[in-house]
């Protein structure tokens, strides 16, 4: 077995590593993301969270990602994260788009740019009857 680079093997600059908030699949490439504070089309416990576009992997033999993401946010930290929209991509792994940017639009929905379909998506949602 190598022996680690030692440039690199610092036993202390590892301890003094800030952990990362929150852990994704790796390769599902988020590109976009936006705080759904503004996005009035959504529930109002929905305020402070985030969605992530995921434009997913390019060259795995099992494709992740080309999804979008909620990110639930509590006092100001990532605590997990949950599908919001997915069908890009089936189960055999071919797509036919990627998403790429979310922003709240100024009515409150919330839009998607995917480049792979060239095309912008609005999404909006009711609250329950």
């Amino acid at each position: 077995m190598p022996s680690p680079d030692e440039k690199f093997h610092d036993p202390a600059r590892c301890a003094a590593t800030v952990p990362p908030a929150l852990t994704m699949q790796a390769h599902s490439a988020p590109l976009g993301i936006a705080f759904l504070d503004r996005a009035t089309s959504f529930p109002a416990d929905w305020r402070g969270d985030a969605v992530v576009a995921l434009h997913g992997s390019w060259n795995r033999s099992t494709p992740t990602g080309a999804t979008v993401v909620r990110v639930r946010v509590r006092d100001g930290k990532p605590v997990s994260y949950e599908d919001f929209i997915t069908g890009w991509q089936g189960a055999n792994g071919r797509r036919w788009g990627r998403p790429v940017d979310v922003m709240v639009y100024r009515d409150g929905s919330l839009l998607i740019s995917d480049d792979a379909a060239g095309a912008i998506y609005r999404v909006t949602r009711s609250a329950s009857p």
